[in-house]
């Protein structure tokens, strides 16, 4: 939907709201006209209700404004002495209006000065948890959101397991495109395993501003760019995701906006530079592995570290191929007692891997020898033809809405022949650590800015599945930071004397309030 689509339902949201209730703001002592001004109508409704102004803010945010209509409706009965269940389920079964059989129907008095505190226990609960539900949907949606690690793609920056705080703020908070969605769940609402959205009122892309760019080597969160799938075991190509419920992925921006990317030797060039990580990172790569005189069992240990893969051990004729192993495990295990030789696998120069960007025949590329390729600039333009055009096509089209076409030997963009393009976003360039075990976009191509979530911050929580008892947790994974250099710190302790400095003092307070 265009943002005069959303502006024509706004006004008639505002021509429905002052037909339902012009009569109680009468009642209630104000101007019937006030019912129908936007904006001011709320800050006259919230006066009304005997709620604080600021509240109308939320009425702003796309999802809270769902569940803030909701609010509104129900304490519009309540100010007016319907305060039974049957008037709460009425209210909220018939979508608010409701109002417009107490609006045309009943003679009532306004509650000045009502009490807005529940009546009862239940009424107490109800009302914390669904406050409660909006506050954190506000947090998850434009400051901070949990994340989880599912896969290896970035041992051992990040582990299978690791539980994430990802800052929305970093880059700048997106604003939620599905406008009527479940709150703080993804793009299915657990248990019930239904789609958590209504995709025929997203709102166009929109971003707060941020107070940092995307810069190389970043650890980042996005949206999965070719996801169509309608859950986790199918896939339909026609199926059609709005960008801020397709899949999240996590992984490292090697390239940013403008750069030159080329992969040699499995290694990533930039602008012509070998790409260098910080110390925390570790590159891994295949190995073939050929055993002295016996096999490998399917653990194998290295001074005390497993390097058993987690997807297991490819036996290859008695050669045997490790998935993920870093160059500090290479140099332990080639001391291993029972290695006769060990070589890193990579592919052939110059032998096309149709699995890989931009899948046409023309780029004999694949996982280890990949470009040069250009990564898109806003506002940068380069020249269009048959040999660059697979690299861009989708971009123009898809991420750019553009409609693309060959006609003999011209190319038109919508509608008319052109040479050039010029780029209306950023794009990257993201790529998992664990080289030859990570679906990146060595695969899909490039990732554009508007299906950015955002950074990766902090790890307050890791889970070891292998592990026992206390050990399934990686206690000194603990409350520490995602980037940085040297060995991560846990800030675990310092958490805990805080925590309980802090009900320390609330007990104090009560105990004194109540003395």
């Amino acid at each position: 939907m265009s943002y005069q689509d959303w502006f024509i339902i706004f006004i008639a949201v505002q021509f429905i709201h002052g037909l339902g209730t012009w009569k109680l703001y009468i009642k209630a002592g104000e101007k019937p006209w006030a019912a129908f001004v936007p904006v001011y109508n709320a800050i006259v409704l919230m006066r009304i209700i005997n709620r604080k102004w600021w509240l109308v803010f939320l009425l702003f945010f796309p999802v809270i404004n769902v569940m803030m209509f909701i609010v509104l409706w129900v304490e519009i009965a309540r100010s007016f002495g319907k305060n039974t269940y049957l008037d709460t389920f009425l209210t909220i079964i018939t979508l608010g209006l409701y109002t417009y059989y107490l609006n045309y129907f009943l003679d009532l008095n306004h509650v000045k000065n009502r009490d807005i505190n529940p009546k009862s226990t239940s009424g107490e609960w109800t009302s914390s948890i669904f406050w409660a539900i909006i506050a954190a949907t506000l947090v998850h949606n434009y400051v901070m959101q949990p994340y989880t690690i599912p896969t290896s793609s970035l041992e051992k920056s990040l582990l299978v397991g690791d539980f994430l705080f990802v800052s929305k703020f970093h880059y700048g908070a997106r604003v939620p495109m599905t406008t009527v969605a479940a709150p703080m769940v993804h793009d299915t609402i657990p248990f019930i395993k239904t789609k958590s959205y209504l995709k025929d009122f997203e709102l166009p892309y929109l971003r707060l501003p941020g107070f940092q760019k995307i810069k190389n080597n970043d650890i980042v969160v996005f949206n999965w760019p070719v996801d169509t799938m309608l859950n986790m075991y199918h896939t339909d190509k026609y199926y059609y995701k709005p960008i801020d419920k397709k899949t999240n992925y996590v992984k490292r921006c090697v390239g940013i906006a403008g750069d030159t990317i080329e992969i040699k030797d499995g290694y990533v060039y930039i602008n012509g530079e070998k790409n260098k990580l910080n110390d925390r990172a570790e590159l891994q790569f295949s190995y073939l592995v050929e055993p002295k005189n016996r096999t490998f069992s399917k653990k194998v240990m290295v001074n005390n570290y497993d390097i058993t893969d987690p997807f297991g051990i490819i036996n290859r004729n008695n050669t045997y191929q490790f998935i993920a192993m870093s160059d500090k495990i290479v140099d332990k295990f080639k001391n291993h007692p029972n290695v006769g030789s060990i070589e890193k696998y990579l592919a052939v120069e110059g032998n096309r891997d149709s699995n890989i960007f931009p899948h046409n025949e023309n780029y004999n590329w694949n996982n280890d020898y990949f470009g040069p390729l250009y990564i898109p600039e806003e506002g940068s333009t380069i020249d269009i033809n048959f040999e660059n055009l697979p690299l861009y096509k989708r971009v123009i089209e898809v991420y750019e809405n553009n409609t693309l076409s060959v006609e003999g030997d011209n190319i038109f963009i919508n509608g008319e022949l052109t040479t050039e393009y010029t780029f209306k976003q950023d794009y990257y360039w993201l790529m998992g650590d664990n080289r030859h075990n990570s679906q990146d976009s060595r695969a899909w191509g490039f990732v554009p800015f508007d299906h950015v979530v955002g950074k990766p911050v902090f790890k307050w929580l890791s889970w070891n599945t292998n592990g026992k008892g206390f050990n399934k947790i990686r206690w000194e994974r603990m409350f520490t930071t995602v980037h940085g250099e040297g060995s991560p710190t846990s800030y675990f302790v310092p958490f805990l004397v805080f925590l309980g400095i802090y009900f320390g003092v609330k007990k104090w307070k009560k105990y004194k309030k109540e003395d």
